[in-house]
C-alpha cells in the first residue's frame, strides 16, 4: 500500500554524491535541519564510478612501473600486472558497489535519507518518486540545492544509438579485460582508462579528434602522450568517428575519418585518408554535461533554448540567478553546487563550493549574510576563478592549477612563463631517465603566481604547493624563501625561481 506524505526540512538536497553529502553536513553543522533525496548509490559517482575506482585501476600499473625505472628494484620485478588482483582491489575501493557506509555517516551525521526520484514543482516544493512505493511532498523552510552531478555526452555518431558502448561508468567497473579496446576522446577520463586498460592486458586505440589534452600545455601533454606510446596505446589523434555498426560476432566497427597524426578530421582529405577499426568494447569519454534534465527545473523558470543543453548561472555562494523568487529581496532558496552548477567539473572542488553552500544557506537563514559574500570568505567560493587544482593520473602524471598562459591573457594579465624540465637531484634518484617539464604562470605587475603545471612521475604531490602559492597570491620573492628539501623534486621550485631571475 502507496501512501503520499507531507515533510518539511530546512534544506532539500537533490542529489546525495559526495558534494550532497557536504552540503547537507554544513547545513546540518548550521543548525539546520537536511534531508538527502538519491535514487541510486549514497555517495554518488566518485565513490562508485569515476574516482575510486579509476585510481584503483591506475595505481597497480604505476607502481609496477616505478619499480621498474629503478636499478636494484627493477631486476627484482620479474611479473606483469595480475588483473584479477587489480580488479579485486578496485572492488574494495568501491565497497563492492554497496553503500551502507556512506548510509550509515549521512545517519550519525543527522541527515535524513529519501531513496527516490526527486524534482522540484514549485519555489521551495519537491516531489519525490519513493523507491519504497510511497510518493513524498517536500517543502523547503530555506533552501533546495541541485546536486545532480553530471551526465556523459553522447557523440553526434552515425549507429552510435543502436550498439552497447562503454561510458566511465562500465569502463571503472567492468570485471573483465577486453581483448581488443577503443576509447573515444582524447580528455583526462580517456587517456586515464586507455593507460589503466593498456597496462592490464587490452590492445587500446585511442581515437581523438583534435590533440590529446588539449586544455594543457603542450609540452606537458606530449609527455603524458610518449607515456601512452610507452604502453602500446595506438594512439589515432586528430582523427574522427564517422559510424560504430555491430558484427556478428558482437564486435563493433568504426568508421574513422582521418589518418596519421596531423590529418584533418574533417572535409574531403579525411574522408580519403579514412581507415576502419575493430574492437571488442568501445568506450566513449567526449566530456560530460549538468545531469539537470527531468528534475523540474521548468517548473520555476529555468529552461533550455530550443536544441540547447540546459546551463545554470548562480553566484559565488551556488544561488542560481533567474529562478522564480529566488532573487526577491531576503528570499533566495535555490542553489546548485558541484557538477551540476557547471563549473570545473572535479570532485575536490565541488566538495568545496558544496561546503561553501552549505555555509552561506546556514548563515542567511541565521540572518548574518545578505547579498554577495566577501571574496576569500568561508561562504564565497572564490577559487573557482583563480585556482582549480586538477590531476591527471597517467603515468606519467599531469598535475596543475590556476590559469595557464593563454588564460591569462584571456583575463587581461599581462602574464610570462617560466619552464624547465625536471632535472634535479630528486628526480635523478626517484627514476633512471626520468623525464619531466613545469612550468610557472606569473602576474608581472604584482609578481605572483596565476597558475603552474608539473607533468612528470609522481608530481602531483608538487600541486599542493602551487594551490597555496597561488591562493595566497605569494609574492615571488618570498617564495624565493621558500626552501625545497634536498634532495627532493621539489627543487624544480627553486630551479624555476632561478631561471625567473631571483
Amino acid at each position: 500500500m502507496t501512501a503520499q506524505l507531507e515533510r518539511e526540512f530546512d534544506v532539500i538536497v537533490i542529489g546525495a554524491g559526495a558534494v550532497g553529502e557536504n552540503v547537507a553536513d554544513r547545513v546540518v553543522r548550521g543548525g539546520l535541519t537536511a534531508v538527502l533525496i538519491e535514487a541510486e548509490l549514497v555517495g554518488g559517482e566518485c565513490s562508485y564510478w569515476a574516482c575510486m575506482p579509476s585510481k584503483a585501476l591506475l595505481r597497480p600499473g604505476t607502481a609496477l612501473h616505478g619499480a621498474q625505472t629503478v636499478p636494484g628494484a627493477k631486476e627484482a620485478v620479474t611479473r606483469t600486472l595480475d588483473a584479477a588482483a587489480v580488479l579485486k582491489r578496485r572492488d574494495y575501493f568501491t565497497s563492492q558497489w554497496q553503500d551502507d557506509g556512506q548510509v550509515k555517516w549521512v545517519e550519525e551525521t543527522g541527515i535524513e535519507l529519501i531513496r527516490g526520484h526527486g524534482w522540484i514543482t514549485a519555489p521551495r516544493k519537491v516531489a519525490v518518486a519513493g523507491l519504497d512505493g510511497n510518493s513524498y511532498a517536500l517543502t523547503a523552510r530555506h533552501a533546495v540545492v541541485v546536486a545532480t552531478g553530471s551526465a556523459p555526452n553522447q557523440p553526434p555518431i552515425e549507429g552510435l544509438h543502436d550498439v552497447e558502448y562503454w561510458t566511465t561508468r562500465e569502463a571503472t567497473s567492468a570485471h573483465a579485460v577486453p581483448e581488443r579496446l577503443a576509447v573515444l576522446g582524447g580528455g583526462v577520463a580517456g587517456v586515464e582508462l586507455a593507460q589503466a586498460y593498456a597496462r592490464l592486458g587490452a590492445d587500446v586505440t585511442l581515437v581523438a579528434r583534435g590533440v590529446l589534452l588539449g586544455a594543457f600545455p603542450e609540452e606537458a601533454a606530449e609527455l603524458v602522450a610518449a607515456g601512452l606510446r610507452a604502453d602500446g596505446v595506438d594512439l589515432r589523434l586528430h582523427t574522427g568517428t564517422r559510424s560504430v555498426s555491430e558484427n556478428d560476432d558482437g564486435s563493433l566497427t568504426l568508421a574513422l575519418a582521418g589518418g596519421p597524426d596531423g590529418a584533418p578530421a574533417t572535409g574531403p582529405a579525411a574522408t580519403a585518408a579514412g581507415s576502419s577499426l575493430t574492437v571488442d568494447k568501445l568506450l566513449v569519454t567526449t566530456g560530460r554535461h549538468p545531469a539537470l534534465e527531468g528534475i523540474g527545473l521548468d517548473s520555476v523558470g529555468l529552461s533550455a533554448p530550443q536544441g540547447q543543453t540546459l546551463r545554470l548561472s548562480t553566484d559565488s555562494t551556488g544561488l542560481v540567478h533567474h529562478a522564480a523568487d529566488n532573487e526577491a529581496a531576503g528570499n533566495p532558496w535555490l542553489y546548485a553546487a558541484g557538477d551540476a552548477a557547471g563549473r570545473a567539473m572535479l570532485t575536490h572542488q565541488g566538495k568545496y563550493g558544496a561546503r561553501a553552500t552549505g555555509d552561506a544557506i546556514a548563515a542567511r537563514a541565521r540572518g548574518e549574510l545578505t547579498g554577495e559574500p566577501v571574496p576569500w570568505s568561508r561562504f564565497a567560493q572564490t577559487a573557482y576563478d583563480h585556482a582549480v587544482p586538477n590531476v591527471v593520473f597517467t603515468d606519467p602524471e599531469l598535475a596543475n592549477v590556476g590559469r595557464t598562459l593563454a588564460l591569462a591573457e584571456k583575463d587581461g594579465f599581462r602574464a610570462s612563463t617560466v619552464e624547465l624540465p625536471i632535472q634535479v637531484a630528486g628526480s635523478s634518484l626517484h627514476a633512471e631517465h626520468y623525464e619531466g617539464w613545469a612550468q610557472l604562470v606569473i602576474d608581472e605587475d604584482r609578481k605572483v603566481l596565476l597558475g603552474a603545471t608539473f607533468a612528470g612521475p609522481d608530481v602531483a604531490e608538487l600541486l599542493h604547493a602551487a594551490t597555496i602559492a597561488v591562493v595566497g597570491e605569494v609574492p615571488l620573492d618570498r617564495l624565493w624563501h621558500a626552501v625545497p628539501s634536498y634532495p627532493t623534486i621539489s627543487e624544480v621550485w627553486l630551479r624555476l625561481l632561478e631561471e625567473y631571475g631571483l
